[in-house]
């Protein structure tokens, strides 16, 4: 693709043979009719199916379906971090790959995205009508946690599905887990965020990476050190400049 994309749609895959190539669809399905320049990135964190096989299939079906594999299976962190870095949008929007997002609600993230700097999806409605009361109290008492810790009043810190500009991630550091952080890790670099609800569709294939103690014990380190980011990080910019070469 020679034009840059306006829309980057970011999805870390792993073992998700049987979701991709519905996912791959309803992407296309949903962007297409905006006519606006996209791209679909996918990276494949060393699945152990036929992900990259299916990928490669559906990659030779889609030009703007941009595919990558890990050379080491690193984690959910990894795989969207180098999908932000391979990513060429203004806007880049991350998803999961097991269609539990769901993609028609990309039209309403790119409408609010006048609201603010990132857009966060928010599944709490919709978990109340669908979900079992183990991940219900599971997802509460861990958005309740990450709330208290990072003074945070984000309703649905575990949900991935977001869009934000390129340059919020522009001054990120990658560490494992950021992926539940990245709304605090904007503020910090004084970016604005917002939110909207979204869908939360019914796993149709595959199974959970994620249980009550990913959603509450697993981040407690990085909980710790986003804190601690929060109260010693601080921004500040160059007024003037003289005798420095011309940026590029």
């Amino acid at each position: 693709m020679a034009e840059n994309p306006l829309i980057s749609v970011i999805v870390p895959c792993y073992n998700e043979q049987d979701n991709l190539e519905p996912l791959v669809k309803l992407l296309s399905d949903v962007l297409t009719p905006l006519s606006i320049p996209y791209e679909i990135v996918i990276t494949d964190d060393c699945s152990r199916d036929d992900s990259w096989k299916i990928l490669n299939q559906l990659a030779a079906q889609h030009p703007h379906l941009c595919i990558q594999r890990l050379a080491n299976n690193s984690g959910q962190s990894a795989a969207l971090w180098a999908g932000i870095q391979a990513a060429r949008g203004r806007y880049l929007a991350t998803l999961d790959a097991d269609m539990q997002n769901d993609p028609r609600d990309l039209p309403k993230f790119l409408a609010a995205m006048d609201q603010a700097d990132c857009v966060c999806g928010s599944r709490i409605e919709k978990r109340r009508q669908g979900d079992n009361w183990v991940r219900q109290i599971s997802s509460k008492i861990a958005n309740g946690v990450r709330n208290w810790i990072t003074h945070e009043t984000v309703t649905d810190s575990g949900c991935c599905y977001r869009m934000f500009k390129r340059e919020c991630a522009a001054n990120l550091k990658f560490f494992k887990g950021m992926h539940r952080f990245l709304p605090t890790l904007f503020k910090i670099d004084g970016f604005t965020v917002a939110e909207i609800p979204v869908n939360h569709q019914h796993r149709l294939s595959g199974l959970s990476k994620y249980g009550v103690w990913n959603r509450v014990f697993a981040s407690a380190y990085d909980l710790i050190a986003v804190r601690w980011m929060q109260k010693r990080m601080f921004r500040f910019a160059v007024k003037e400049k003289v005798n420095f070469p011309p940026e590029p």
